[in-house]
């Protein structure tokens, strides 16, 4: 940062959550007419925009009002390589894996159609406002460098990994032990910690991983402690019972996991849709994290998401999209489907806030994924990622927006009406990686 202020100064109305709705009162920060203020990169000020003005004179000025300035969102659950089944509807999870997901996933062997679908993938979160999403790769692991690759050029963060499964698959998606451990460590040694890309270890779930490569996945965590890991956890109850049936040693699904030491604080596990108090309680204690995916809960059938118990078990919650099993990339999407299925949760519904869904979308995925101190709001020092919205001229969230009377009652319309064709802007690290040019919509 310079002494004499300068940087650009962008002008909007401003939402982030800095705190913890789920623990904290007043998390929500708003400025109507507010001020974000850039310097190499980072966040050097957030707040009201005469103030910032007048304390950085020397700052190049954008004016963007009639527009939102959000933080970038985290989606800490989406599978890379199903883009192209988005809408197989009416199936259970193991019956649409097999008859949408599985047949798709094992065309990745070959690089040009990876090439393909990463372009369309990549594209697909910058243009819903997405900057850092932990990604389910391929089981291919050319497809999973093809992804490195294009995320880097894009210029978006990128946590992703092989995905190793050795069983109950089609014969080409699986991988012995050995073969999956010198995969994996490839692709470390290339991307892991390289620009905005980190590696995931990710075995695709205990129903289709082999005690073999569940004891690879062990290795990798340990020999390398920054990464972070990924899988499914009790998202269906067919799922369930395979599980019990393969590892008749665990005391429940999480208890696979744990015997191989993969649960603590680097750990995402998505779903969660029927834990155990148990099981809930030792994911509090180790400190791993749940991706909440509710459009893909509701398209599925796996059942309503209990986030209450997760609250209040002290698990940590943040959103997912689940593409291709979910309805398609928009975080705000998924925030307000996890608004409506947390108020038709029989007993243990949880009232969502504004507050809460911002920060669901955006700083829980960062601490999730263990980046809170790099992005997830716009505390000063992070990262300048974050998402200009506007919605188009003539739209009901341009009339809702005109005529708002409050912050948190604006922020909850923009959850309910803002889709892709608001998304003007998305930026990570101070540069645009994604413009809707389409004039004719201001």
């Amino acid at each position: 940062m310079t002494a004499n202020g300068s940087g650009e100064l962008l002008r909007a109305a401003v939402f982030h959550t800095p705190r913890n709705p789920f623990r904290e009162s007043r998390a929500l920060e708003s400025f109507s007419d507010g001020g974000l203020l850039l310097q190499n990169g980072r966040i050097a000020a957030c707040g009201d925009y005469t103030a910032l003005r007048d304390a950085h004179p020397h700052a190049r000025t954008r004016d963007l009002r009639g527009g939102f300035l959000l933080p970038g969102f985290v989606d800490t659950h989406v599978h890379y390589p199903q883009v192209r089944v988005l809408g197989g509807l009416g199936h259970s999870l193991l019956d649409w894996l097999e008859h949408h997901a599985l047949p798709e996933e094992a065309k990745f062997a070959a690089p040009s159609h990876a090439e393909a679908v990463a372009g369309e993938f990549v594209r697909a979160l910058a243009s819903h406002g997405t900057t850092t999403a932990l990604v389910f790769g391929s089981h291919f692991a050319s497809a999973v460098a093809i992804l490195f690759e294009t995320a880097r050029q894009k210029g978006l963060r990128i946590l992703s990994g092989l995905v190793v499964s050795d069983r109950l698959l089609r014969p080409e998606l699986h991988l012995d032990a050995e073969a999956a451990y010198q995969a994996s460590k490839q692709l470390i040694d290339k991307f892991h910690g390289r620009e905005n890309s980190l590696y995931a270890v990710t075995p695709r779930f205990a129903l289709s991983a082999s005690e073999a490569i569940l004891e690879v996945c062990q290795t990798l965590m340990t020999e390398h402690p920054g990464l972070r890991f990924q899988t499914h956890l009790n998202e269906n109850a067919q799922e369930i019972a395979e599980v019990g049936r393969l590892f008749p040693w665990a005391e429940d699904y999480l208890g696979v996991y744990e015997r191989f030491q993969l649960i603590g604080p680097r750990s995402t596990l998505a779903h969660s849709v029927h834990s155990s108090d148990s099981e809930l309680e030792r994911m509090a204690a180790a400190g791993a994290a749940v991706s909440h995916c509710p459009a893909s809960n509701a398209a599925l059938g796996s059942g309503i998401f209990p986030m209450r118990r997760h609250v209040e078990a002290g698990v940590h919650c943040a959103l997912g999209t689940d593409v291709g099993g979910g309805t398609g990339f928009g975080m705000l999407k998924e925030g307000l489907q996890a608004y409506l299925m947390q108020r038709l949760a029989n007993g243990g519904g949880s009232h969502l806030s504004p507050a809460h869904l911002l920060y669901l979308a955006t700083r829980a995925g960062a601490q999730a994924i263990g980046l809170d101190h790099e992005i997830g709001d716009f505390e000063p020092g992070k990262s300048a990622d974050f998402v200009y919205l506007k919605p188009p001229a003539g739209s009901p969230l341009s009339s809702v927006a005109e005529h708002a009377a409050s912050a948190e009652g604006l922020l909850a319309s923009i959850f309910t009406l803002a889709g892709a064709e608001s998304v003007r802007e998305t930026w990570v690290g101070g540069s645009v990686v994604y413009r809707n040019d389409d004039l004719s919509r201001n």
